[in-house]
């Protein structure tokens, strides 16, 4: 019987950890892809405190390193179920484990959606992107390409359109979902060009990204670029979670920054919460709120 279980081992949950243990309290922590979470995606990390620059991976590493090193459990298995026993849940695993705990924090995170071409998984991070914020500074005077046609696309390609020789605005339909306002400024930079009623089918390049195929109008066009970066939204990975937390209209735990749930003994923190920033700084600090909330709850 552990006194927290948490579920996601990137920032928010391998931060959670760490308060908890420092905090006196077992704490196991269970992940069903690679502990560090999306940021292992990223070559280069510039703007996380302490760091001048470092890889996703090797941050990742840090993070598990320090949970471990202040007495937290690890597990690598994908939760398939949690039963709630009011002092205790029991946590399902897909290989058949069980694990119990008196607190749960959940730190699933969420998954950005993929165009779903050949071979986006394996550019992701060698010119396939999927944060603006974070990786645009890589690709300073370079060309780039931004997918989608909602507030998150505008305002990446805003971003990008500060550091990059070019940005191809890459849109499905003939307008765009964001504010007219945000359409406006684009509209203004010479450097930013739309490319509607268009659709990307094939990336090229080898080991990076050199440009990408895009269906427009019926016809072939290929597109010389170093990055494409997409923003069709994100997933959350709440389903076998969504009866412990109020979810809002996108499937996010409707939490506030306190991390708490309707369900007793239950925390959320980290991108699978609502919220309007979501970066690294922000789910380490999800993951110290939920597991000092956790521990107030257990020394009830």
């Amino acid at each position: 019987m552990y006194d927290i279980i948490i579920v996601g081992g990137g920032p928010a949950g391998l931060t959670a950890a760490t308060y908890a243990c420092r905090a006196g309290k077992t704490a196991l922590v269970i992940e069903k892809n690679a502990f560090g979470g999306q940021i292992t995606w990223s070559p280069r990390v510039e703007n996380f405190p302490s760091y001048v620059s470092v890889s996703g991976t090797e941050l990742g590493d840090k993070l598990l390193e320090q949970a471990m090193e202040q007495g937290a459990d690890v597990e690598l298995e994908e939760v398939v179920a949690v039963r709630d026993g009011g002092e205790y849940k029991t946590v399902v695993c897909e290989s058949g484990a069980e694990f119990e705990g008196r607190a749960l924090i959940i730190a699933a995170g969420a998954r950005p959606r993929t165009l779903g071409l050949a071979r986006e998984e394996e550019l992701t991070g060698s010119g396939v992107c999927f944060c603006a914020v974070c990786d645009g500074a890589f690709y300073s005077g370079k060309p780039v390409a931004v997918n989608g046609g909602g507030n998150s696309a505008l305002q990446d390609a805003v971003l990008l359109s500060e550091k990059c020789s070019k940005v191809y605005l890459i849109h499905r339909r003939d307008s765009f979902r964001g504010e007219s306002k945000l359409v406006d400024v684009l509209k203004k930079k010479s450097n930013v060009e739309f490319v509607l009623n268009a659709s990307v089918t094939k990336l090229l390049g080898e080991d990076e990204l050199t440009g990408i195929m895009v269906e427009q109008d019926g016809r072939e066009r290929q597109i010389d670029i170093s990055g494409l970066f997409v923003a069709i939204g994100h997933r959350p990975d709440l389903g076998v979670f969504s009866e412990f937390a109020e979810l809002d209209g996108a499937g996010y735990a409707d939490s506030d920054e306190s991390c708490l749930t309707k369900t007793p003994g239950v925390f959320v923190a980290g991108d699978c919460r609502k919220k309007t920033v979501r970066q690294l700084t922000t789910a380490a600090a999800d993951g110290s709120v939920a597991a000092l909330a956790a521990c107030a709850w257990l020394d009830r």
